[in-house]
Order: C-alpha cells, then sequence, then structure tokens
C-alpha cells in the first residue's frame, strides 16, 4: 500500500451516517481509517414540535437546516406528508446539507460558500435584517446546541422557532482507543464538534487523556481548536473547511515531527 498516509490509523469521529466520504480517502491515501464517531444521532422522542411546523410549514418564509441531520430526520417527514411550499426559502449552514436538500427536490437553498457555520450564516444577504424582519423563521435542528442564530435572527426582527428533529448522545465507552492508545497503534484523530471533542476527553480515562494531549487532532473549525487548546491538547492542526480540508491537511502533515 502506497500513498501520504500509508501505515497510518487516523479515527474518523463524525456521525456514522456522515463518516464514510472521509474515510475513504483515508484509505485511498494509504491510511487506515477507524470510524469511532463522537455523537450517536437518533430520532427525537418528542416528534410533536416537527408535527406542528410541517402543519405551519407555509407560515414561515426561511427554513434553516443545522446539519445533514437536520435534513435526514425532517425533510422525509415533511415530504411523506406535504409538498415542500414553493415560497419556503430553504438555508443550509453547510454544503453537505445542501446537497441531501437538493437529492430529496428542494433547490436554490442558500448557504455559506467558505465558513460553514452560523457566523457565516448570518453574513447572508437573506438573513440581515431588511429581508427577516417581521417574517417566521424555523430552525431545524438536534437537541441543545448554540443559541446564536436564533438570537441574532429575532435582533433583527424575526420570529424564530426550533424544531428539535433528532437528538444526539455520547457514546458508552472509549475502550477501543484506550487500547489502541496502549499498544502505540493510533496516529491521528480528526474531530468535527465541539461537543464531540469534550465526549471524547470525558470518556477517557487518564493514561488515554494524556496520550491524547500528544496525539495529532485535524479540526475544521477555529473554534474547536480553540477549545482543544483549552483542554491541555498539544499537537492541534486547524484545517480548511470540510471533509475535502481535513483530508488535504492530512496528506501534508509531517509525520515524523
Amino acid at each position: 500500500m502506497t500513498g501520504a498516509l500509508c501505515g497510518k490509523r487516523i479515527v474518523v469521529t463524525r456521525p456514522r451516517a456522515q463518516a464514510p466520504r472521509l474515510a475513504a480517502w483515508i484509505a485511498k491515501e494509504g491510511g487506515e481509517p477507524l470510524l469511532f464517531p463522537l455523537l450517536d444521532i437518533a430520532p427525537t422522542d418528542e416528534p410533536e414540535p416537527l408535527r406542528v411546523a410541517i402543519a405551519e410549514l407555509d407560515a414561515y418564509a426561511l427554513a434553516v437546516f443545522i446539519s445533514p441531520n437536520a435534513v435526514e430526520y425532517s425533510v422525509p417527514a415533511i415530504l411523506s406528508s406535504r409538498g415542500w411550499p414553493a415560497d419556503l426559502q430553504a438555508v443550509a449552514i453547510g454544503q453537505g446539507s445542501v446537497a441531501l436538500l437538493a437529492a430529496y427536490g428542494i433547490k436554490n437553498t442558500l448557504a455559506p460558500l467558505e465558513r460553514f457555520d452560523s457566523e457565516a450564516l448570518l453574513e447572508l444577504p437573506a438573513l440581515q435584517r431588511p429581508c427577516v424582519a417581521g417574517k417566521r423563521v424555523v430552525i431545524f435542528r438536534g437537541n441543545g446546541g448554540r443559541e446564536l442564530l436564533a438570537d441574532s435572527l429575532r435582533e433583527r426582527g424575526a420570529e424564530v422557532d426550533y424544531v428539535s428533529c433528532y437528538q444526539r448522545s455520547a457514546p458508552d465507552s472509549a475502550a477501543v482507543l484506550e487500547a489502541l492508545w496502549r499498544s502505540e497503534q493510533l496516529d491521528a484523530l480528526t474531530v468535527s464538534s465541539s461537543e464531540g471533542l469534550r465526549n471524547l476527553v470525558d470518556l477517557l480515562d487518564a493514561p488515554a487523556r494524556a496520550s491524547l494531549r500528544t496525539t495529532p487532532v485535524f479540526v475544521p473549525h477555529p473554534r474547536i481548536a480553540e477549545l482543544a487548546q483549552k483542554l491541555g491538547l498539544q499537537r492541534v492542526i486547524l484545517t480548511e473547511p470540510a471533509d475535502a480540508g481535513i483530508i488535504a491537511a492530512l496528506n501534508v502533515y509531517n509525520w515524523r515531527s
């Protein structure tokens, strides 16, 4: 096997449904991807808010999807009950969500083109005060999360409703990672959410936490990098956004350092 990542075991911590693309890229470059989702995704156990939102969908001007999971756990339910309203503008934080919406027939989704976070979304012209004041906005997301998007839109005069259409939870154990660190068979991790990183640190025993501090950790957002550094991680590599940014950074990393 040849490639920039030959012989490297790299942990992919994205939710299981979003992990295969990055894992395949790692394998193509000769690496050995290990899937270890730091967030388990499941349908919400409180489906009533989604049912209400579906019934009132025509009243909204914007429908915002926080993640691909938000699309997967809301759009099929919407389309099984009714058509997508012609005047409802779909908005998404990432290009993965845009692609999924298009696969469901929802076209012309608005989304940032470079940074994929709430801050970038709030810079879109369609989300400025003149466009959203007096309008209703529905945000499809998981349980909990940052309040910046809704708070900012409300400050701009919008009426905002959250719909938690799926729930996130931490895995029960990190024994497989702890064993790999003990045998020195874990070369790097990719971490794509701050919540997932907190889950990882909470799961690990003391020796594994010590190993994590000196293991290369590739993250695609400055906010995750900042948290990693606060948690004492010493080899944090901030990549360009999304899977493409992570794989590019993995390929050029100096593994001998």
